[in-house]
Protein backbone atom coordinates (compact mmCIF):
# COMPACT_ATOMS: atom_id res chain seq x y z
CA UNK A 1 0.00 0.00 0.00
CA UNK A 2 2.86 2.35 0.78
CA UNK A 3 6.52 2.37 1.79
CA UNK A 4 8.59 4.47 4.13
CA UNK A 5 11.86 6.35 3.88
CA UNK A 6 14.02 7.67 6.70
CA UNK A 7 13.97 11.37 7.64
CA UNK A 8 16.84 13.46 6.32
CA UNK A 9 16.56 16.99 7.59
CA UNK A 10 14.25 18.98 5.36
CA UNK A 11 14.05 16.49 2.52
CA UNK A 12 10.44 16.03 1.52
CA UNK A 13 9.47 12.41 1.38
CA UNK A 14 6.70 11.00 -0.74
CA UNK A 15 5.44 8.32 1.61
CA UNK A 16 2.78 8.26 4.26
CA UNK A 17 4.28 8.39 7.71
CA UNK A 18 1.13 8.69 9.75
CA UNK A 19 -2.08 6.72 9.58
CA UNK A 20 -5.03 6.70 11.81
CA UNK A 21 -5.73 3.03 11.04
CA UNK A 22 -8.17 0.93 9.12
CA UNK A 23 -10.64 0.53 11.94
CA UNK A 24 -11.02 4.20 12.76
CA UNK A 25 -14.56 5.42 13.27
CA UNK A 26 -15.54 7.90 10.58
CA UNK A 27 -19.27 7.95 11.19
CA UNK A 28 -20.63 11.45 11.55
CA UNK A 29 -22.53 12.51 14.62
CA UNK A 30 -22.46 9.21 16.51
CA UNK A 31 -20.06 8.35 19.31
CA UNK A 32 -18.33 11.72 19.24
CA UNK A 33 -21.55 13.43 20.20
CA UNK A 34 -21.57 11.66 23.53
CA UNK A 35 -18.73 13.76 24.87
CA UNK A 36 -20.03 17.11 23.65
CA UNK A 37 -20.66 19.68 26.34
CA UNK A 38 -23.91 21.56 26.75
CA UNK A 39 -24.01 25.33 26.54
CA UNK A 40 -26.74 27.73 27.71
CA UNK A 41 -29.73 28.66 25.58
CA UNK A 42 -29.06 30.80 22.56
CA UNK A 43 -32.07 32.92 23.31
CA UNK A 44 -32.96 32.82 27.03
CA UNK A 45 -36.23 34.69 26.49
CA UNK A 46 -37.49 32.26 23.87
CA UNK A 47 -40.78 30.93 25.25
CA UNK A 48 -40.82 27.76 23.17
CA UNK A 49 -39.20 24.55 24.31
CA UNK A 50 -35.89 24.40 22.45
CA UNK A 51 -34.65 21.60 20.31
CA UNK A 52 -30.97 20.76 20.28
CA UNK A 53 -28.19 20.74 17.73
CA UNK A 54 -25.13 18.64 18.53
CA UNK A 55 -21.80 19.43 16.90
CA UNK A 56 -19.48 16.46 17.48
CA UNK A 57 -15.75 16.86 17.91
CA UNK A 58 -13.94 16.98 14.60
CA UNK A 59 -16.82 18.04 12.37
CA UNK A 60 -15.79 20.27 9.49
CA UNK A 61 -17.45 23.61 8.95
CA UNK A 62 -19.38 22.27 5.94
CA UNK A 63 -20.94 19.60 8.16
CA UNK A 64 -21.86 22.20 10.76
CA UNK A 65 -23.46 24.46 8.17
CA UNK A 66 -25.57 21.60 6.81
CA UNK A 67 -26.66 20.63 10.33
CA UNK A 68 -27.68 24.21 11.15
CA UNK A 69 -29.66 24.42 7.91
CA UNK A 70 -31.50 21.24 8.86
CA UNK A 71 -32.07 22.22 12.50
CA UNK A 72 -33.48 25.61 11.52
CA UNK A 73 -35.36 24.21 8.53
CA UNK A 74 -33.86 26.68 6.08
CA UNK A 75 -32.81 26.19 2.50
CA UNK A 76 -29.60 24.17 2.13
CA UNK A 77 -26.65 26.52 1.78
CA UNK A 78 -28.25 29.31 3.81
CA UNK A 79 -25.91 29.01 6.80
CA UNK A 80 -22.80 28.92 4.63
CA UNK A 81 -23.94 32.07 2.84
CA UNK A 82 -24.53 33.72 6.21
CA UNK A 83 -20.86 33.48 7.25
CA UNK A 84 -19.62 36.39 5.15
CA UNK A 85 -22.54 38.56 6.29
CA UNK A 86 -22.08 37.92 10.02
CA UNK A 87 -19.61 39.70 12.29
CA UNK A 88 -18.08 36.58 13.78
CA UNK A 89 -15.44 37.29 16.43
CA UNK A 90 -12.65 35.36 14.75
CA UNK A 91 -8.90 35.86 15.12
CA UNK A 92 -7.22 37.83 12.35
CA UNK A 93 -5.33 34.76 11.17
CA UNK A 94 -8.64 33.09 10.30
CA UNK A 95 -9.33 35.53 7.48
CA UNK A 96 -13.06 35.28 8.14
CA UNK A 97 -13.08 31.47 7.95
CA UNK A 98 -14.68 30.01 11.11
CA UNK A 99 -13.18 26.54 10.60
CA UNK A 100 -11.84 25.43 13.99
CA UNK A 101 -14.02 27.91 15.90
CA UNK A 102 -17.43 26.24 15.57
CA UNK A 103 -17.02 24.72 18.98
CA UNK A 104 -18.27 21.14 19.46
CA UNK A 105 -21.17 21.18 21.91
CA UNK A 106 -24.90 20.53 22.21
CA UNK A 107 -26.71 23.79 21.45
CA UNK A 108 -30.38 24.33 22.27
CA UNK A 109 -32.17 25.87 19.28
CA UNK A 110 -35.27 28.01 19.71
CA UNK A 111 -37.91 29.21 17.25
CA UNK A 112 -36.20 32.61 16.99
CA UNK A 113 -32.74 31.20 16.33
CA UNK A 114 -31.10 32.18 13.05
CA UNK A 115 -28.01 30.92 11.23
CA UNK A 116 -26.18 34.07 12.31
CA UNK A 117 -27.12 33.70 15.98
CA UNK A 118 -26.16 30.02 16.04
CA UNK A 119 -22.81 30.60 14.35
CA UNK A 120 -22.04 33.55 16.59
CA UNK A 121 -22.75 31.54 19.69
CA UNK A 122 -20.51 28.71 18.50
CA UNK A 123 -17.64 31.10 17.78
CA UNK A 124 -18.11 32.95 21.06
CA UNK A 125 -18.06 29.63 22.91
CA UNK A 126 -14.82 28.69 21.15
CA UNK A 127 -13.26 32.02 22.07
CA UNK A 128 -14.09 31.45 25.73
CA UNK A 129 -12.62 27.94 25.62
CA UNK A 130 -9.49 29.00 23.73
CA UNK A 131 -8.71 32.22 25.62
CA UNK A 132 -7.79 30.62 28.93
CA UNK A 133 -4.34 31.09 30.37
CA UNK A 134 -3.49 27.41 29.95
CA UNK A 135 -4.09 27.69 26.19
CA UNK A 136 -2.02 30.81 25.69
CA UNK A 137 0.72 29.49 27.98
CA UNK A 138 0.75 26.19 26.10
CA UNK A 139 0.97 27.98 22.77
CA UNK A 140 3.93 30.01 24.04
CA UNK A 141 5.70 26.87 25.28
CA UNK A 142 5.28 25.24 21.90
CA UNK A 143 6.39 28.35 19.97
CA UNK A 144 3.07 28.74 18.14
CA UNK A 145 0.13 31.11 18.47
CA UNK A 146 -3.38 30.19 19.59
CA UNK A 147 -4.72 29.90 16.03
CA UNK A 148 -1.91 27.53 15.11
CA UNK A 149 -2.66 25.57 18.27
CA UNK A 150 -6.27 25.17 17.13
CA UNK A 151 -4.97 24.02 13.73
CA UNK A 152 -2.77 21.40 15.40
CA UNK A 153 -5.66 20.31 17.63
CA UNK A 154 -7.84 19.82 14.55
CA UNK A 155 -5.26 17.44 13.08
CA UNK A 156 -4.96 15.63 16.40
CA UNK A 157 -8.74 15.22 16.45
CA UNK A 158 -8.70 13.74 12.95
CA UNK A 159 -5.64 11.51 13.34
CA UNK A 160 -5.80 10.06 16.87
CA UNK A 161 -7.41 6.65 17.19
CA UNK A 162 -8.46 7.39 20.77
CA UNK A 163 -8.32 10.19 23.32
CA UNK A 164 -5.43 8.50 25.12
CA UNK A 165 -3.29 8.79 21.97
CA UNK A 166 -3.98 12.48 21.37
CA UNK A 167 -1.00 13.77 23.35
CA UNK A 168 1.37 11.50 21.44
CA UNK A 169 -0.07 12.50 18.06
CA UNK A 170 0.40 16.16 19.02
CA UNK A 171 4.00 15.41 19.98
CA UNK A 172 4.65 13.80 16.58
CA UNK A 173 3.39 16.97 14.90
CA UNK A 174 5.63 19.24 16.98
CA UNK A 175 8.63 16.95 16.57
CA UNK A 176 8.26 16.91 12.80
CA UNK A 177 7.88 20.68 12.70
CA UNK A 178 10.98 21.07 14.86
CA UNK A 179 12.95 18.71 12.61
CA UNK A 180 11.95 20.54 9.44
CA UNK A 181 10.08 17.49 8.20
CA UNK A 182 6.81 17.66 6.24
CA UNK A 183 3.87 16.58 8.40
CA UNK A 184 2.53 14.13 5.79
CA UNK A 185 -0.90 13.84 7.39
CA UNK A 186 -3.58 11.98 5.47
CA UNK A 187 -6.21 14.01 7.31
CA UNK A 188 -5.13 17.25 5.63
CA UNK A 189 -5.36 15.66 2.18
CA UNK A 190 -8.82 14.34 3.04
CA UNK A 191 -9.78 17.89 3.97
CA UNK A 192 -8.46 19.25 0.68
CA UNK A 193 -10.41 16.59 -1.24
CA UNK A 194 -13.54 17.00 0.94
CA UNK A 195 -13.69 13.36 1.91
CA UNK A 196 -13.07 10.97 4.78
CA UNK A 197 -11.12 7.88 3.85
CA UNK A 198 -8.32 5.71 5.12
CA UNK A 199 -6.90 5.10 1.65
CA UNK A 200 -4.52 7.79 0.43
CA UNK A 201 -2.78 7.09 -2.86
CA UNK A 202 0.50 8.39 -4.21
CA UNK A 203 -1.54 10.45 -6.65
CA UNK A 204 -3.41 12.03 -3.74
CA UNK A 205 -0.13 13.10 -2.16
CA UNK A 206 0.74 15.11 -5.28
CA UNK A 207 -2.38 17.28 -5.41
CA UNK A 208 -1.86 21.02 -5.68
CA UNK A 209 -3.31 22.34 -2.43
CA UNK A 210 -2.06 24.35 0.55
CA UNK A 211 -3.48 21.49 2.64
CA UNK A 212 -1.16 18.94 1.04
CA UNK A 213 1.22 18.39 3.95
CA UNK A 214 3.15 15.84 1.89
CA UNK A 215 4.27 18.46 -0.63
CA UNK A 216 4.26 21.56 1.58
CA UNK A 217 6.19 22.26 4.74
CA UNK A 218 4.65 23.48 7.97
CA UNK A 219 1.05 23.63 9.10
CA UNK A 220 -1.96 23.82 6.80
CA UNK A 221 -3.31 27.38 6.43
CA UNK A 222 -6.40 26.75 8.59
CA UNK A 223 -7.75 24.12 10.96
CA UNK A 224 -9.17 21.07 9.17
CA UNK A 225 -12.12 20.64 11.52
CA UNK A 226 -13.45 21.80 14.85
CA UNK A 227 -11.50 20.28 17.73
CA UNK A 228 -12.89 19.54 21.15
CA UNK A 229 -11.36 20.20 24.54
CA UNK A 230 -9.38 16.94 24.72
CA UNK A 231 -7.64 17.66 21.42
CA UNK A 232 -6.90 21.21 22.55
CA UNK A 233 -5.38 19.90 25.77
CA UNK A 234 -3.18 17.60 23.72
CA UNK A 235 -2.12 20.44 21.43
CA UNK A 236 -1.22 22.70 24.35
CA UNK A 237 0.41 20.00 26.49
CA UNK A 238 1.69 17.24 24.19
CA UNK A 239 3.04 14.07 25.76
CA UNK A 240 6.85 14.16 26.13
CA UNK A 241 8.60 11.88 23.63
CA UNK A 242 10.82 11.70 20.56
CA UNK A 243 8.31 10.04 18.22
CA UNK A 244 8.25 10.95 14.53
CA UNK A 245 5.86 8.29 13.22
CA UNK A 246 2.68 6.49 14.18
CA UNK A 247 0.33 3.94 12.72
CA UNK A 248 -2.77 2.24 14.10
CA UNK A 249 -2.16 -1.41 13.35
CA UNK A 250 -5.49 -2.53 14.80
CA UNK A 251 -8.26 -1.21 16.97
CA UNK A 252 -6.83 0.24 20.17
CA UNK A 253 -3.24 -0.42 19.10
CA UNK A 254 -1.46 2.67 17.77
CA UNK A 255 2.31 2.35 17.58
CA UNK A 256 4.53 5.41 18.01
CA UNK A 257 8.22 5.37 17.19
CA UNK A 258 11.20 7.56 16.42
CA UNK A 259 12.79 4.88 14.24
CA UNK A 260 11.84 4.58 10.59
CA UNK A 261 12.77 0.88 10.46
CA UNK A 262 10.34 0.16 13.28
CA UNK A 263 7.69 2.21 11.51
CA UNK A 264 8.20 0.04 8.43
CA UNK A 265 7.52 -3.08 10.48
CA UNK A 266 4.43 -1.50 12.02
CA UNK A 267 3.14 -0.43 8.61
CA UNK A 268 3.66 -3.98 7.31
CA UNK A 269 1.52 -5.27 10.19
CA UNK A 270 -1.10 -2.64 9.41
CA UNK A 271 -1.19 -3.80 5.79
CA UNK A 272 -1.57 -7.45 6.80
CA UNK A 273 -4.46 -6.58 9.08
CA UNK A 274 -6.11 -4.50 6.36
CA UNK A 275 -5.76 -7.33 3.84
CA UNK A 276 -7.30 -9.81 6.26
CA UNK A 277 -10.19 -7.46 6.93
CA UNK A 278 -10.78 -6.96 3.21
CA UNK A 279 -10.85 -10.72 2.66
CA UNK A 280 -13.72 -11.22 5.13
Amino acid sequence: MHTTTPPRGKKRGTIRLTRRGWIAVLAIGTAAAATAVTVPLLLPDDETRPKTLTVPEGWRSAQVYAAVDKALKVRPGTTKQTVSKTDLKLPGDAGGNPEGYLFPATYPIGSQSTPASVLSYMVNTANKKFSGGHVTAGADRNAVNVYQTVTIASMVEAEADSEKDMGKVARVIYNRLDRGMPLQMDSTINYALNRSTLKTTDRDTKISSPYNTYARMGLPPTPIGNPGEAAMRAATSPTPGDWLYFVTVKRGDTRFTAQYEEQQRNVAEFNRNAQRAAAH
